[in-house]
This record gives C-alpha cells, sequence and structure tokens, in this order.
C-alpha cells in the first residue's frame, strides 16, 4: 500500500467514533472522495485547522484494498480559509461552495477546470474579505461556470427570467477571469435573477435542492 499525495480542498468533516473523522474532500487528480483521519478530534491533532471546510491542502493518503474509504495519513495546510469563515456571510457564501461542490459532482472523476474554479472564487472572497469587496462576483462567477463546465448552461439570450443587464454581466464572466471583469457597484441585486436561475438549473441536475441557497437569499 504505497502513499500518495494529492492536492484537495476539503469539503466537509463528519465525527468517527471518539477520536476520529470522514473527511469529504475535492482532489484535484482524483476527483470527490472521502477518507478516514485518524485522531482528528483529538485536542492535540497534527492536523490543526488543515480539516476546516474549504482549506486548500496537500493530503497524504492511502488505499486499502476493498475499503470504501482512503485512509487520510497526514494533511499540510496550503491555504486556510479560517478568517473568511468567521465573516458571516462569507462564511455562508464558503458553505454554499461545499454544498454545490458535494453534491453535484460524482464520486472518483478527476474535474481538474472545477478544480481551479474553486481555487478562484475562494481566492476572491479572501481576498474581498480585506478590501471590501463584495460576495456577489464570486458566487455569481461560480454559478456561471458550474453550470458551464457541467454541460447544461441554457441561451440565457432565451432565458425571460434573466434581464439584458444579468446577461451582460453573464457575456462578461464567461469570457474573462473574475480578476479581470468591470469595475462595477456589486450589491445583492445585481445578477440576481441571473443567479436564481442558475441555481435553478444546478438543482434540477442535481435533482435536490441546496440547504445552503435560501441562507444567501436572506444576507443583506
Amino acid at each position: 500500500m504505497a502513499t500518495r499525495q494529492t492536492e484537495a480542498i476539503i469539503l466537509r468533516t463528519y465525527p468517527l467514533k471518539e477520536a476520529d473523522k470522514i473527511v469529504s474532500f475535492f482532489s484535484r487528480d482524483m476527483g470527490k472522495a472521502r477518507g478516514v483521519a485518524r485522531g482528528a478530534r483529538k485536542p492535540k491533532s497534527s492536523y490543526g485547522a488543515s480539516l476546516e471546510t474549504m482549506s486548500h491542502v496537500r493530503l497524504q493518503y492511502f488505499e486499502r484494498e476493498n475499503a470504501e474509504l482512503l485512509s487520510i495519513d497526514s494533511c499540510e495546510l496550503i491555504q486556510s480559509h479560517f478568517e473568511s469563515q468567521q465573516d458571516y456571510d462569507r462564511g455562508v457564501a464558503l458553505a454554499y461552495f461545499a454544498e454545490v461542490t458535494d453534491q453535484l459532482l460524482p464520486d472518483r472523476e478527476p474535474q481538474d477546470a472545477f478544480f481551479r474554479l474553486l481555487l478562484v472564487v475562494l481566492e476572491d472572497i479572501r481576498l474581498g474579505r480585506e478590501s471590501g469587496r463584495a460576495i456577489w462576483p464570486a458566487i455569481t462567477y461560480f454559478d456561471l461556470w458550474v453550470v458551464r463546465l457541467g454541460g447544461f448552461l441554457p441561451d440565457l439570450a432565451t432565458a425571460r427570467e434573466v434581464c439584458a443587464e444579468s446577461r451582460e454581466v453573464a457575456a462578461e464572466m464567461l469570457r474573462m477571469p473574475l480578476a479581470g471583469i468591470a469595475p462595477r457597484t456589486w450589491e445583492k441585486r445585481t445578477a440576481q435573477d441571473l443567479r436564481r436561475f442558475l441555481s435553478r438549473q444546478m438543482e434540477m441536475h442535481a435533482e435536490r435542492t441546496f440547504k445552503t441557497r435560501p441562507l444567501l437569499e436572506h444576507l443583506d
């Protein structure tokens, strides 16, 4: 059982027995997977903050024959988003990214483009906390590209629910990186109809509703 290494984003964790955790993560080269982190719940665990939701990490693991879960050997933190979690609005956005990734993507299917999308929106949320940038550009960009990468983006020109201004936002985001979109005053209502439309597409595709979506809707 050779130990392997992968770059990953932590989606969520669950308690297991008295001292362990089950870790759901999205790996760059393996896709979505789950593993057991032994001793991760101990007060002096070597994992520290590396297993926090949406942490960007480097995992070492091995896989036992016929075992459903991987065995996580170590977890090195590359980029923490703990400070963003302390801001309620940004914490909700991170929880939303995690839920969509966890619920929409199949297990063990590498998707490098989706992994890079997560890194982009997480960095925008993190830097936005320092600069005062709103969370809505990152959420809109994420929704749009999730549907685009999934191959189920409808023709927005014929979508009656989406106004002309929001279609312009979408067109720009499809041709420009998030950091390169034109400056504008972003408020919750900016492209809100577009986000609602895209969210419905994702929920229909996943055949479930996202629990974090109403939390986003109730933000100021």
